[in-house]
């Protein structure tokens, strides 16, 4: 992989040479490099710039030389990568013929890391070796000028005797530095090389043994059970098996860790902000003020100090941003969650509860520290049996019976039958010598199991501590006060169902050795370019592009939960909000759709034309649309209405409901929802009762008889309706006579209101009263 020319040493002390004989006494006398210009023949001026100009390169190459070429760092790196080349060479060669699939897989990610490391070691000292070379070179030609030689009998280089004296020794110094440097580069390129071709010998090594693995793990390896011979261990070679697996996986696990240190540290970060909110919510939850609010706390999965609640929500995560974890690693980390789980909720669980899971718990870690154990004779593959037999039992058990509130009931009836056929075919494995498939399969059913419960308790933490936020925020105010806590846990349960069920695939992929594999596959699957007409495309583009169309959808349609969903209805209590929730809707489908144009990797030619059939469309059949669209826009920033003022257009009155970009719905009194193009509503004539303010001017029409005290009827009204609550206080009604007749008067009441939602209460109300009210004054209503 790595080629280098032999000659590179020889070259540097080629360079060195030149440079001395350049400057010994000789060359004073006779010049063995003739150049083009001499020196001699030039005026003093020439002489003074090539003196400033050696002087600037000098300094240039000094600066390059004190900055260095990472020699030292390079150092430790391939020693680093030395190190991890012979762990690998030292447990593949020790356990050739019986290394299991998983660590040679996990051997394999290792060299491919070192392989991608020292490619990018190579190119950065490759880089490094050409600027030396460079600078070496530039050192040659200035040495070789016969213009900065000392020579006595030139009276104008006898002005420059110092400068040029100095510019001797620094040329000195720097092509010593330079070629010192140019020296260790080359050194380290060539153990680079070195290495590149020892990891690929290694590489070719892994993939014959995978290949020769997976036939074995495919055939027989063993006797049948009822043929396999009847001793328990072999204890002589017990050791070197426990010796094998620890050396082996240690390495593997102690590289694994080394390398992603920097994604463990920002998980550890995450879960100490969620620690701290957490615990901070409940310091506030304890003040007395809010305590009398919100009144006791009872989390079963929550704690005042959420230790163990944040280790669980740690180690349910870690999968996530390490996907390419080795399965000794996912292994441990489960069997530390499974042990935690068990510690946080043994006062929680019932005492029935609590045996099964103590008995699922040490089949478990038997199954984890066996698997390099088990050898091909008829008890242990008896006793590894019993214990699949017993996962097989109880997870037909939770099939019948358990529920988990957590998760929807096809998830967890996935993961249950998941763990019954591994389980199950763990079984016939073992039985018909496969026994290396037997010990993978019947570990991978089972971590899915003890997975799909830890990650029912990671939903369930974090629900509580959205509860106890939702809380607070009552209490304070806060943004999560203006949401409707049932829709908002009931969508936060149905993301946190999906994201745990990529967690589990995740889990269950790499146990079962196919992380690399499927990947690889979905690699060349997405990334294959396509043609179709004159248009080239990759499935990978169309999935982008279908997802952002998908996600945009999704997060216009629930913009609404930021500025405080609630359901608008005639009560007169819903708050009136501009047009920004269309607005952001807008903002989220423009930028949804050129992500999405972006993604899906169209030329702009190609789009040029489908934007000119989209005009064409457009002119043809489409102008209803594009006017309805448009005015949308247009309204989002008129503002002639908010969501919650009442409108009137036309025939239709109601409450706006909704303002979207296509179209708004209205809420009628009769609680019918009206969808109105936004053509209609802008080109219309739209009347906005609520626009300014809420006030109204209602009108009561009665009559009375001829003979009556106009006089009385005045006080009357007058007293009745400053008795109403719907009455604005300082406009005073007013009381005009409507119509005469001959035995009736027909008065006109009008009345300001300050609420246009409840007209027809105040008037029913105004003039039950003004009946009871004239009945006892005498006074007849016609």
């Amino acid at each position: 992989m790595y080629n280098f020319l032999p000659l590179l040493h020889v070259r540097t002390l080629f360079i060195l040479a030149l440079s001395i004989l350049v400057f010994s006494g000789t060359v004073k006398s006779q010049d063995s490099l003739k150049r083009v210009k001499d020196s001699i023949q030039v005026i003093p001026d020439t002489l003074l710039f090539r003196i400033q100009t050696a002087q600037a390169a000098i300094t240039e190459i000094n600066a390059a030389n004190k900055k260095g070429y990472g020699v030292s760092e390079t150092k430790e790196r391939l020693k680093v990568l030395a190190s991890s080349i012979a762990s690998v060479k030292r447990d593949f060669n020790t356990g050739k013929e019986s290394a299991e699939n998983r660590s040679l897989v996990s051997y394999k990610l290792i060299l491919k890391d070192i392989q991608t490391e020292l490619s990018s070691l190579s190119t950065r000292m490759m880089k490094g070796n050409a600027d030396l070379q460079r600078m070496s070179q530039q050192v040659v030609e200035l040495s070789s000028d016969s213009l900065l030689l000392i020579n006595d009998q030139d009276a104008q280089k006898a002005l420059y005797k110092p400068q040029l004296l100095q510019i001797k020794l620094r040329l000195q110094k720097v092509g010593e530095v330079t070629g010192r440097n140019l020296s260790q580069v080359g050194e380290l390129l060539a153990k680079s090389s070195a290495m590149g071709i020892e990891v690929n010998d290694l590489q070719v090594a892994l993939d014959e043994q995978l290949e020769k693995s997976g036939k074995i793990a495919a055939n027989r390896e063993v006797p049948y059970i009822w043929a396999a011979p009847w001793n328990f261990f072999d204890f002589s070679q017990l050791s070197l098996r426990l010796s094998d697996a620890f050396l082996g996986q240690g390495e593997i696990l102690q590289y694994f860790l080394n390398s992603t240190w920097d994604t463990a540290l920002m998980v550890l970060i995450f879960i100490a902000i969620f620690f701290v909110w957490v615990h901070r919510n409940f310091i506030t939850a304890g003040r007395l003020s809010v305590k009398r609010k919100i009144g006791e706390l009872k989390f079963d999965y929550l704690r005042a100090y959420p230790v163990m609640a944040s280790t669980i929500v740690l180690l349910c995560v870690m999968p996530v941003f390490q996907p390419d974890a080795p399965s000794i690693y996912i292994e441990l980390v489960q069997l530390v969650l499974v042990v935690v789980i068990t510690i946080h909720l043994r006062k929680t669980l019932s005492n029935s509860a609590l045996k099964t899971w103590f008995l699922m718990l040490a089949g478990f870690i038997f199954l984890i520290f066996s698997s390099s154990l088990i050898s091909e004779a008829f008890l242990p593959r008896i006793f590894l049996l019993s214990i699949h037999l017993l996962f097989l039992l109880l997870g037909i058990k939770m099939y019948r019976s358990v529920k988990i509130p957590q998760f929807p009931k096809r998830f967890f009836k996935v993961a249950i039958a998941a763990l019954v056929f591994m389980t199950g075919l763990a079984i016939i494995l073992n039985i018909f010598g496969r026994i290396s498939l037997a010990k993978v399969f019947g570990l991978a059913g089972v971590i899915s199991l003890t997975q799909i419960i830890s990650l029912a308790v990671f939903v369930q933490i974090l629900i509580d501590a959205l509860e106890l936020q939702i809380k607070i925020s009552s209490v304070k105010k806060g943004f999560f006060s203006r949401l409707n806590p049932d829709t908002l846990k009931s969508k936060f349960k149905k993301v946190l169902a999906v994201f745990s069920f990529i967690i589990w695939v995740m889990v269950l992929f790499n146990n079962l050795g196919m992380t690399s594999g499927i990947t690889s596959l979905l690699n060349a699957l997405l990334s294959k370019e396509r043609t179709f007409g004159s248009i080239h495309f990759s499935l990978g583009n169309v999935l982008f592009f279908v997802v952002i169309i998908y996600i945009s959808n999704k997060l216009q349609k629930h913009v609404p939960i930021l500025f405080g969903e609630q359901r608008v209805s005639f009560d007169g209590a819903s708050d009136h909000k501009g047009s920004k929730v269309a607005l952001f809707r807008l903002i989220i489908i423009v930028i949804g759709l050129l992500l999405a144009f972006t993604a899906s990797g169209l030329p702009m030619d190609k789009l040029t034309v489908v934007l000119g059939a989209l005009g064409v469309g457009i002119g043809l059949g489409m102008q209803n649309i594009v006017n309805n669209f448009v005015s949308g826009i247009i309204l989002i920033f008129e503002k002639p209405f908010r969501i919650g003022d009442y409108v009137e257009l036309a025939d239709k009155k109601g409450k706006v409901q909704d303002i979207g970009i296509r179209s708004s719905k209205l809420l009628t009194p009769q609680g019918s929802e009206v969808i109105i193009p936004n053509g209609d509503l802008l080109s219309g004539r739209l009347v906005n009762w609520t626009l300014s303010n809420d006030y109204l001017k209602s009108e009561l029409l009665f009559k009375i008889g001829s003979s009556a005290d106009m006089q009385q009827v005045q006080q009357i009204i007058t007293s009745v309706i400053k008795e109403s609550a719907h009455v604005v206080t300082n406009l005073q009604p007013e009381i005009l006579v409507n119509n005469l007749a001959a035995d009736s008067i027909e008065l006109k009441i009008l009345v300001w209101i300050n609420n246009v939602y409840v007209e027809a209460a105040f008037k029913s109300d105004t003039l039950l009263r003004l009946m009871t009210a004239f009945q006892q004054a005498g006074i007849k209503l016609i």
